[in-house]
C-alpha cells in the first residue's frame, strides 16, 4: 500500500469512529457509584455539622416521622459526579468497539414531590422529576438523551404511591429500612404499575430515601440509539434516585 493510500485510509478510520462517538450518546468515561444509602446519609450528617452554629430562626421539628414531609431542594449540592442532595437519573450498559463494557449515567437534580406519614405508615407519596434538565459527562449526549425520552413533549416523569408502607417502629426512632413501594410510574407519557425497592433512614430533622428499579425502557416507548461505534446496548436499566425530605 502507498503512503497517501495509507493516509488516506487512517483519516477514514479515524472519521468514522469519531462519528460514531459523536452520534452516540452513551460513551464510556468514569461514572458516579450508584445511588447508597450510608453516603447519602453521610452528606446529610455533614451538612447538619456546618450549619450547628448557625442561629436557629425557627423552633425545632417534632421527633419522629409523623407529618408531611416535601422534598428539600436547598440542602447539598447536585453534581453529575458526586450529588449530595436530591436527584434522579438512570444507568445503561453498553459494549463499544475497541472501548469494550461501559456504563452510560444521566442524573438530575429537579426533583420535586411530597410525602404524608401517619405515624409510621406512608400514605400518600408523589413526585415529580424534570426530565429536560438531565445531564451527562458529555453535553453532545444530553441532547440525545433528551430527544429519546421526547422531553418536548413529555418534559417530566412521575412517581405515585398506590398503596401504603409500613415503616415500623425501627424508621421513627432513626434506624435504616428498606421498603418496597408499590406505585405507577410515568416516563414518556406511559404509566406502568411498578414495585420501588427503596432504603430510607430519619436523620436530624431530614428523611434520606434512596433506591433503585430496573426497568424495560420499551415498556415506556424509549428507544435506545445505536451507532457503528456500538456492539450492543442493554435495553434495559436501572433508575434511581435519593430523595433528601424535610417537613412541610
Amino acid at each position: 500500500m502507498s503512503r497517501n493510500a495509507k493516509i488516506v485510509t487512517a483519516v477514514v478510520v479515524v472519521l468514522i469512529v469519531a462519528v460514531g462517538a459523536g452520534l452516540f450518546w452513551f460513551l464510556g468515561g468514569d461514572t458516579p457509584d450508584e445511588v447508597s444509602l450510608d453516603a447519602a446519609a453521610e452528606s446529610v450528617t455533614t451538612t447538619t455539622q456546618d450549619v450547628d452554629d448557625a442561629p436557629a430562626t425557627t423552633p425545632p421539628p417534632a421527633a419522629g416521622l409523623d407529618g408531611a414531609w416535601v422534598v428539600d431542594t436547598e440542602s447539598g449540592e447536585f453534581d453529575y459526579e458526586s450529588a449530595t442532595g436530591t436527584f434522579a437519573g438512570f444507568r445503561v450498559a453498553e459494549e463499544l468497539a475497541g472501548i469494550g463494557a461501559t456504563e452510560a449515567v444521566g442524573r438530575t437534580g429537579d426533583v420535586d414531590g411530597t410525602m404524608t406519614i401517619d405515624g409510621t405508615t406512608v400514605t400518600s407519596a408523589d413526585f415529580e422529576i424534570d426530565l429536560s434538565t438531565i445531564t451527562t459527562d458529555d453535553s453532545r449526549r444530553d441532547n440525545r438523551v433528551r430527544d429519546a425520552l421526547e422531553v418536548e413533549q413529555f418534559p417530566t416523569a412521575t412517581f405515585s404511591l398506590t398503596e401504603p408502607i409500613d415503616l415500623g417502629a425501627e424508621a421513627d426512632e432513626g434506624g435504616p429500612v428498606s421498603v418496597t413501594a408499590p406505585g405507577e410510574l410515568t416516563v414518556r407519557g406511559v404509566t406502568n404499575s411498578v414495585e420501588f425497592p427503596l432504603e430510607a433512614q430519619l436523620i436530624d430533622d431530614t428523611i434520606v430515601v434512596v433506591g433503585s428499579l430496573v426497568i424495560e425502557f420499551g415498556d415506556y416507548g424509549v428507544e435506545v440509539p445505536s451507532a457503528p461505534i456500538v456492539v450492543s446496548a442493554e435495553e434495559r436499566g436501572p433508575i434511581e434516585l435519593q430523595l433528601l425530605l424535610v417537613r412541610s
